[in-house]
């Protein structure tokens, strides 16, 4: 009995296409290969593009096709304003109240972060980017939940058109893994000394900026086609 994806997996799927940049900026999306993809009929193609174009990840441009939009900068820049302003405050009260059993805990997650990335040097080609992320996000999340600031944390996690290909170009481009790890175990060490909330927020600018700082002048250059114009 053939299995037929729903919209909701069919979104998932180009989704994270985009977002990994599998699918880059520019790129068209036919809605006859889609059809033709997916074993479906236009229909529910054509409402899980509606949907990519709501959330930033398409343009829909009659007569000529669907495009996978590009990064805008702007947009990205703000949206990492905007969890530096934020996470600094969340890091801060979990700093204050994090207990020594949920401190051990986040430092479980960061084992399992440096686990992972020193599978880039052990010879054996097993490191998982995806794996990596998820790991990062995990011990991020951790002072989220334990602040009860979990709808700030689900918003920064859900796949972003700018903010999440953007941290996907770092990575790929600019090889953050040794300055993510550092930055992590830092963080580690502002919870276990409970250092005060000026060296919180400069370690979060350094952290959630990083990507605009490695990638640097390659925005403007050989990266310049990800990027909507910038003026």
């Amino acid at each position: 009995m053939n299995h037929f994806l729903s919209n909701e997996e069919i979104y998932a799927i180009l989704e994270r296409e985009i977002v990994t940049l599998k699918l880059k900026p520019g790129e068209t999306l036919s809605e006859n290969q889609l059809c033709e993809r997916f074993s479906v009929s236009r229909t529910p193609i054509r409402s899980v593009l509606q949907r990519l174009q709501q959330n930033r990840f398409v343009q829909i441009i009659p007569y000529k096709g669907t495009f996978v939009t590009p990064i805008d900068y702007s947009v990205m820049n703000q949206l990492i304003y905007q969890r530096v302003a934020v996470e600094t405050m969340v890091l801060r009260d979990f700093v204050l109240q994090c207990s020594p059993p949920v401190a051990e805990h986040v430092r479980y997650k960061l084992e399992q972060m440096n686990s992972e990335a020193n599978k880039l040097t052990d010879g054996t080609d097993s490191f998982d980017i995806d794996r990596f992320l998820q790991l990062d996000f995990a011990m991020h999340e951790v002072w989220f939940r334990e602040t009860d600031k979990v709808c700030l944390w689900n918003a920064f996690s859900h796949p972003q058109a700018d903010y999440t290909r953007f941290c996907m170009l770092d990575i790929v481009e600019a090889n953050n893994v040794p300055d993510v790890l550092s930055e992590h175990k830092q963080m580690m060490d502002i919870i276990d000394r409970k250092i005060p909330i000026a060296a919180i927020e400069q370690l979060m600018q350094q952290h959630l900026y990083g990507g605009v700082r490695r990638l640097g002048s390659q925005i403007y250059t050989e990266l310049w086609s990800y990027f909507a114009p910038l003026e």
